[in-house]
């Protein structure tokens, strides 16, 4: 059984998937996902876009369907009895799930950490009571664990699995009299109510300088398109605008910069050296139980292995029109700064670990299973 409750996971749980197969082309793949772990072969027996929301307040209008969701899901780990349990970040759901299946016998593997580092650490006790083995993604991740003595392995990053294109196939930062601004509000819908409205506000602002400044607003596949062309269409008649579904890819591309909602995307982002800034937004309430929670200087996954601020992050009231318009033109105004800036986000790539993060973790995936007692030395 795999879950995945959100779409960057149901991403990384579609390359899961598929390496387990290259490995083992008898499996039975089911559990929690979206459209891409459905596409290689995993039978879903619940929707992730059913689940992803964000923000501490914003879990409670949910909660009836997300009750639905973890009684399904135990129902079928305690009918099915698989043979491994693979937990794809998505904490508050997953630990629930974890505790049945070691009371079921069943062995754990997280891929993905859930942020604890970042805040709520003490939750790292419950990991190493309820999972077998952590498989985490970025390399500070894994000394955090073993300093708290749980097992684990780096198995690097499963976006350097993608097509990354290099240095020299990326778009100029050198030439902007025509500059392209991609806006990425993000893969849940809450998001895109909150965010999309004021990247667009922004991008009004940004037009009175630029001229010839055109975008392009992304539409993930979580999302339904007619949401986005409904907020899009009212500010298309004063800004050149253009809605890309599908592939992240295709913005990036296309794009000299993003204005980009905080989560994986601006990882993703980094790694093809696209400028970035970050935007998010979550209720007062919400805003302020994390800001007293979290224990670290910056949002940006990119930020935190650089260890310095790559990506300027606006969060909540710093995340206005006039805020993101000045970050937005003052990049633009400085070619030499955004040449030396995508220089620097590329360099993240050698501290990621290289390819095949998810051949590594079908391994240990394998090997779980066919040891029950996983090695506790890696």
């Amino acid at each position: 059984m795999i879950i995945a409750g959100e779409a960057s996971g149901d991403m990384h749980g579609a390359k899961l998937a598929q390496a387990i197969k290259n490995h083992s082309s008898n499996a039975f793949l089911f559990g929690v996902g979206g459209n891409a772990m459905h596409t290689e072969g995993v039978r879903l027996i619940v929707n992730a876009g059913t689940l992803s929301v964000v923000g501490i307040t914003e879990v409670l209008s949910r909660l009836p369907t997300i009750y639905r969701a973890m009684t399904t899901v135990k129902n079928a780990l305690s009918k099915r009895k698989p043979d491994l349990l693979i937990l794809i970040d998505f904490p508050d759901f997953n630990f629930h799930v974890a505790a049945a299946a070691k009371n079921l016998g069943i062995p754990v593997l997280y891929y993905i950490s859930p942020q604890i580092w970042a805040w709520r650490q003490n939750r790292v006790h419950k990991i190493k009571r309820l999972v077998d083995h952590m498989a985490v993604i970025l390399p500070f991740e894994a000394a955090f664990y073993r300093k708290h003595h749980v097992p684990v392995t780096f198995v690097g990053h499963p976006l350097l699995d993608g097509n990354m294109p290099t240095p020299d196939r990326l778009p100029a930062t050198t030439h902007m009299e025509k500059p392209v601004i991609g806006l990425i509000p993000g893969s849940r819908e809450k998001e895109v109510t909150t965010l999309l409205p004021v990247m667009l506000q922004a991008s009004k602002i940004i037009k009175r300088t630029q001229p010839t400044a055109r975008f392009l607003v992304s539409c993930a596949e979580s999302i339904n398109s007619d949401l986005v062309s409904t907020i899009v269409s009212q500010y298309a008649p004063t800004l050149e605008i253009e809605i890309v579904s599908g592939s992240i890819g295709r913005v990036f591309k296309q794009s000299q910069m993003v204005v980009a909602a905080s989560g994986t995307v601006t990882l993703e982002a980094a790694l093809y050296g696209m400028p970035t800034v970050i935007v998010y937004k979550v209720s007062p309430l919400s805003y302020w139980i994390g800001k007293h929670l979290i224990k670290v200087k910056h949002i940006g996954i990119a930020n935190l292995i650089a260890k310095k601020e790559l990506q300027p992050e606006l969060i909540q009231d710093d995340a206005s029109p006039q805020a993101i318009a000045a970050r937005v033109t003052g990049m633009i105004n400085n070619p030499e700064r955004l040449k030396k800036n995508k220089k620097e986000l590329l360099g993240l790539r050698d501290l990621l670990g290289g390819t095949g993060a998810s051949d590594r973790v079908a391994g240990i995936a394998l090997d779980l299973i066919r040891r029950p007692v996983f090695r506790r030395s890696t």
